[in-house]
């Protein structure tokens, strides 16, 4: 975090003199996002596939000085959307000294900055804190008490002295230490019913009331919160006063369509880096594995209602090159290419991000299996026409074996190109650089899309499969 520029005011007559005007926190964010839509920046930055669904929701809601709650499933990037939002604060933002909930130096709401300011008057001192410190995230739990949110009294505060009655004593809880801020709050139905009244001041009459005490802090405060649409687990609801005080409510989504899950994963996998050899993702291979995720959202065997989150397809990526590193180390090649074989790799990470919801005996192995052929037969055919394997298909017609497997070297599946000619048009088409390790990944993609295409035969054996005409 930068620190803020010495020639800010330090007094409250010195931010007099410089000009400086207060702006409540939906102002600020109203300006800021205007100034955004009309240079056509996105008001959130690092968002894929939202840009003419989600965002100009997003933008309607900040533009009205709404408070938004993001209905979607999980994995739809609710928590980046409401963190995104502080983009959106000016920089730095003046404070009485030492306020804890960050008390406007021309309007303090606390005792505190009430009695600094009456005290020192334009000599008060003022400090600057960054935007990122005017935002609050809360986990909603069960456990989660108004003494967390609002405040409750402080027991040591009793005990150096003060009365009860003294709003000093007060320990102020999230909300009012995020004033002139963005409160969010994740997961908003697993908070009890009870806490969530607790709510409905701030979000209308902009104040909270601590008990026992006469007193009323009229925050200024943007809340944002997120949920599922439909509660599969059964936690809890969002009670319905709470539900209608929010201005804005917006719906996410999944990624529309394999090239914008490419996007996603793509940014958001994280690649180890580890000695020895390079690591590549062939474009066909992270269509795949993106495919997996998105036929998933349209089997019947698949709990649509809890969803299939993003998280799949960037862990079943990470997976996917983690295994092919995993082989070049263990076979010395310089190069780590993905390959068909390596999918069954991706069970594992699959596992607890799909629920299987089927009258059917399957089990995730089955049903991931299916998913898995599925995904392949449709990049294969986007990839590659008849016309484009016709020669291939022809050339194998002579009875010829081709065998693959996960720990099969590179150096095979060349010498295996270079007694079958017809294969070698479409799988140099799909090996960018022409290495051994790209080259052994596009014959088994081959491969394995003539067979799922019905124009070859696979027997699967310890150790690998082998491939051969369906004309034996």
């Amino acid at each position: 975090m930068a620190s803020p520029s010495p020639h800010r005011p330090a007094t409250i007559g010195g931010l007099r003199s410089s000009g400086w005007r207060p702006r409540s926190v939906k102002q600020e964010l109203r300006d800021n996002a205007a100034a955004r839509v009309a240079a056509g920046v996105p008001v959130v930055s690092g968002l894929v596939g939202y840009g003419s669904t989600v965002l100009p929701a997003v933008e309607n809601a900040l533009l009205a000085g709404h408070d938004i709650v993001f209905l979607g499933e999980r994995g739809q990037g609710k928590t980046r959307l409401m963190r995104g939002l502080v983009e959106l604060l000016d920089e730095w933002l003046p404070v009485v000294a030492g306020s804890e909930v960050l008390d406007d130096p021309f309007a303090p709401l606390s005792r505190y900055g009430r009695d600094m300011v009456d005290r020192h008057g334009d000599d008060c001192p003022v400090e600057w804190v960054h935007r990122s410190e005017r935002f609050s995230e809360k986990l909603a739990t069960p456990d989660t008490s108004i003494a967390d949110l609002i405040g409750e009294v402080d027991p040591v505060k009793v005990a150096e002295g003060r009365y009860l009655s003294d709003e000093l004593t007060l320990h102020y809880g999230l909300v009012p230490r995020t004033n002139r801020g963005i409160f969010a709050i994740n997961e908003l139905p697993d908070l009890a019913e009870r806490i969530q009244v607790g709510l409905l001041n701030v979000l209308e009459e902009r104040d909270v009331q601590i008990r026992g005490y006469k007193i009323r802090l009229p925050l200024d405060i943007m809340l944002v919160a997120s949920a599922n649409p439909d509660d599969y687990t059964s936690r809890g609801r969002i009670i319905t006063p709470l539900k209608d005080r929010f201005g804005a409510q917006v719906r996410t989504h999944y990624p529309l369509d394999t090239q914008t899950e490419v996007e996603v994963i793509a940014q958001e996998a994280q690649v180890a880096e580890v000695p020895g050899p390079s690591v590549t993702m062939p474009p066909y291979m992270a269509e795949v594995v993106a495919t997996i995720s998105q036929v998933a959202r349209q089997s019947p065997s698949v709990n649509q209602r809890s969803g299939v989150s993003v998280r799949l397809g960037v862990a079943n990526y990470e997976t996917l090159l983690a295994n092919a590193v995993r082989r070049a180390l263990r076979r010395g090649e310089e190069q780590a290419v993905p390959r068909v074989s390596d999918l069954e790799s991706l069970i594992y990470s699959t596992a607890g991000k799909v629920e299987v919801d089927s009258l059917e005996e399957d089990g995730t192995e089955e049903l991931f299996q299916r998913l898995c052929h599925q995904a392949v037969l449709s990049v294969f055919r986007a990839r590659l026409g008849p016309a484009d394997l016709a020669k291939a298909v022809a050339e194998l017609e002579d009875g010829s074996v081709l065998e693959v497997g996960e720990d099969k070297p590179s150096a095979d599946y060349v010498a295996a190109l270079e007694h079958h000619p017809g294969l070698r048009a479409p799988v140099e088409a799909l090996a960018e650089d022409g290495s051994p390790a790209a080259l052994a990944a596009a014959l088994e993609f081959v491969l394995e899309g003539l067979h799922l295409s019905k124009r070859l035969n696979k027997y699967s054996e310890e150790g690998g499969s082998r491939y051969q005409s369906r004309r034996k």
